[in-house]
Formats: structure tokens, sequence, C-alpha cells
């Protein structure tokens, strides 16, 4: 466990978790996973805190997140977004990230991997990836030693990208449903639309067809475009949503 001047170590010196990937890739038998998750808290936790037990997010998506940053850096970019999207297979969306306010209560366990994909998710819209470093450094010189609340990391992190993320917010951390991209083919267009989405939930979705990226711009309402190739078309799946294909 990370508690500063008591950090207590029990991963039996194995690489995973007790020898465990966690992520299913291959990726998390690389490395030892008590190693770097705990001194990841150094940053989120030791350095930046939080108010309330119901924000305990900011500590542990962040920190689970910095285990992606951690393969990136030494075995690169489709490593690490291999092993993020592959613990996905340990989020339960069983109640929402975020717990109840004033009553000392966390929310889900989903705080650590459906916290860290909400921030995967984030660096694909931004498209800057030394800009999204930029950021992550930026918020331990901002909140340097300070005890924070969720609103003072969620508008932060929208001043910086730019981008409005409140309703972004509002559904990975607010929420237990996972948008889902529903989408029918008919020769060269596609008619898609979000259901299982917060109001104002509009998030764009990256898709490849062949080599070329594509950007749809789903909502609530169905939308139609003319895509060359479109039965060709593999959404990202860096970007956590979930998929129907209805013809």
């Amino acid at each position: 466990m990370e508690h500063q001047s008591s950090i207590t170590y029990g991963n039996k010196y194995q690489n995973g978790y007790l020898g465990n990937d966690l992520s299913g890739s291959g990726w998390g038998e690389t490395f030892d996973f008590i190693i770097i998750h705990e001194s990841g808290h150094e940053w989120f936790a030791n350095n930046i805190t939080y108010k309330d037990i119901a924000d305990m997010w900011v500590h542990e998506g962040f920190t689970a997140y910095s285990e992606n940053l951690y393969l990136n850096y030494h075995q690169g970019k489709t490593a690490s977004s291999e092993y993020v999207v592959g613990t996905r297979n340990k989020i339960r969306n069983d109640r929402p990230v975020i717990g109840p306010y004033g009553v000392n209560k966390s929310g889900s366990s989903d705080m650590y991997y459906k916290g860290a994909n909400m921030l995967h998710t984030l660096r694909q819209l931004l498209e800057d990836d030394e800009k999204w470093r930029s950021i992550l450094r930026g918020m331990n010189a901002e909140f340097y030693h300070q005890t924070v609340t969720t609103a003072q990391i969620e508008n932060y992190l929208s001043e910086q990208t730019g981008i409005d993320l409140t309703a972004f917010f509002n559904q990975y951390l607010r929420s237990t449903a996972i948008p889902t991209l529903e989408y029918k083919m008919d020769e060269n267009t596609i008619t898609y639309r979000y259901t299982d989405i917060v109001a104002d939930f509009d998030m764009p979705v990256r898709i490849y067809i062949g080599e070329k990226e594509h950007w749809l711009l789903p909502s609530m309402e169905w939308k139609s475009e003319k895509l060359p190739n479109i039965s060709q078309m593999v959404v990202d799946k860096n970007i956590y949503i979930r998929t129907t294909r209805l013809d």
C-alpha cells in the first residue's frame, strides 16, 4: 500500500499481481504490479489527495492509468493501449465511480479500471500526446500538496484540454451506463446514434476504414454519412464505448 512513510509490499517479487496479468493482454506480466501501482500513488494520493473518500477515483483512477503510462514508456504505445483496454474485463458497472458525499463512503471499485479507461479515452479525444502528458504534470504542480474535490480536477481538465467535459465526466463517473454506438450500414452509407447516455453526451468516435482515420459525431439522434468502403469500418477500441450493429 501507498501510505507515506509506511509503504508496504506483498507481491512475492513476481511480475503481474501475485503472478497474474490483470489485463489478460500479456503486458501485465512484464512488470511488478505492486511496485508500479503503489509508486504511482506518490503523484495521485500522496501529492494530490481527495477531500472526501467519495472522490477516491482521483487516487485510484489516475494511478491505475499510470500503469499504462509506465508501459507506454518502456514497451511502447501499442503495449500500453492493449494493457489498459484489457483491464476493462475487471469493470463491473455495478454503481457509480463517485460515492455519496459526507458519509465516509467510496464509490465503486470501478474507480480503478473504469477510471483508467476514461482517462485513456480522453487522451484519444485530445489527439496530442505531448499536451496530454503536460496536463498530467501540470495537475501535480497546480494541486501540489493539496486536498481536492472532483470538481476541481474536472474543471482543470476541461480548461486545459479546451473541451467541455461536463457530460463526459457525468457519463463515466456518475452513471453506470456505458455509451453504446448503434449503427446500420447500407452500401456506402452509415447511419448511427448513441444509446445509454446521459444528457448532452456527444463524444466523438474514431473509426478506421482501411488505413484512413475518420471521426463520427454521434448523439441521441440518428445521423447518416456517406463514406467509401464503409463495410470495412473498424471502431477504435481505445475509446471506451460499446458497439451494436443493427443490420
